[in-house]
């Protein structure tokens, strides 16, 4: 299956619930009036696109006023360009270390899909030829440790870790230490499902970052949140709050293909102007994928051209 159409199934959902209201707008005739701005509006405020919304329908309205919007079947086009503007900067392009290894720092809370997430970012890696260490990072909770061990077998990569309530940061040093060691191309280490109410877990990342960064110059050089795509708009809270306690470089936009709310990645970019890197489409250890703006959108917005072209 080819990337655009792993967008298109993962998206599915979020497309349906766009694609009924732009089909009732492309049934009501060819030309465009405030009426039918107000109809566009209300499809994209359900379809989670948050504050995307207010500027693309001011885009509407100022284009239909100056006559190059004027009929219906041009939304589509227009919401194609529109929405793609609004993704601009984001990518999935790691940062990568001057020399080996390039150290990348996972948060999140529990359950947000974090474990599975490294998992699958490791085996996106060795696919394309780079050697990984994992650092179980997350000794909070033994269940984490098992889990990511589990994950890293599936992968193929080494795991460092320590028993239940070692400290996190020396796990830390020890995952970069023998990522040094081994020449690896990268070491990806997990952190403890932090809650961004809880002030001292936060400064135990904090802390991780100053640990690590003793052993690599520059270290952590990413530090990539992951996100539960299914909460919506409630990412942008969480990502404004975690990114006060931590420099988070990237997000990783988790459990993208059981939800409705993909248009919430539109919201999250106008709120943090942090780039959407990587989305998990799908449950297996292949189900991740450098996040690509224009495929994102096309995927969304394939079914609204198709009415048009049918029209």
């Amino acid at each position: 299956m080819g990337l655009f159409d792993k967008f298109k199934q993962a998206l599915a959902k979020t497309s349906e619930k766009i694609s009924v209201g732009i089909r009732t707008i492309l049934s009501v005739g060819r030309n465009l009036d405030d009426t039918t701005i107000d109809h566009l509006e209300e499809i994209l405020y359900g379809a989670d696109l948050g504050p995307t919304t207010a500027f693309v329908i001011d885009e509407a309205r100022k284009s239909y006023k100056l006559r190059y919007l004027t009929r219906v079947d041009q939304i589509p086009e227009f919401l194609h360009k529109q929405l793609v503007g609004r993704l601009e900067g984001c990518g999935g392009i790691l940062k990568i270390a001057p020399s080996k290894p390039t150290v990348i720092l996972v948060c999140g809370v529990n359950g947000s899909g974090k474990t599975t997430s490294i998992a699958k970012l490791a085996n996106y890696l060795k696919k394309q030829g780079h050697s990984i260490v994992l650092g179980a990072g997350d000794t909070f909770r033994a269940a984490a440790v098992e889990q990511l061990t589990i994950w890293a077998e599936r992968a193929g990569v080494p795991i460092i870790k320590r028993p239940m309530g070692a400290d996190p940061a020396s796990v830390a040093y020890d995952a970069v230490d023998a990522g040094c060691a081994r020449g690896a191309d990268f070491v990806i280490i997990d952190t403890a499902g932090r809650l961004h109410t809880q002030q001292h877990l936060m400064a135990e990342l904090e802390k991780i970052t100053r640990v690590v960064k003793k052993r690599v110059e520059g270290a952590p050089h990413e530090v990539l949140l992951v996100l539960d795509s299914t909460t919506g708009q409630n990412m942008a809270s969480q990502a404004e709050l975690f990114s006060k306690a931590a420099p988070v470089t990237g997000l990783v936009l988790a459990k993208l293909d059981g939800t409705a709310k993909g248009g919430a990645v539109f919201g999250l970019r106008e709120k943090v102007k942090i780039p959407v890197k990587f989305i998990g489409l799908g449950e297996k250890i292949d189900d991740l994928e450098a996040f690509d703006p224009k495929t994102f959108v096309d995927a969304i917005v394939e079914p609204f051209l198709e009415l048009q072209n049918q029209k």
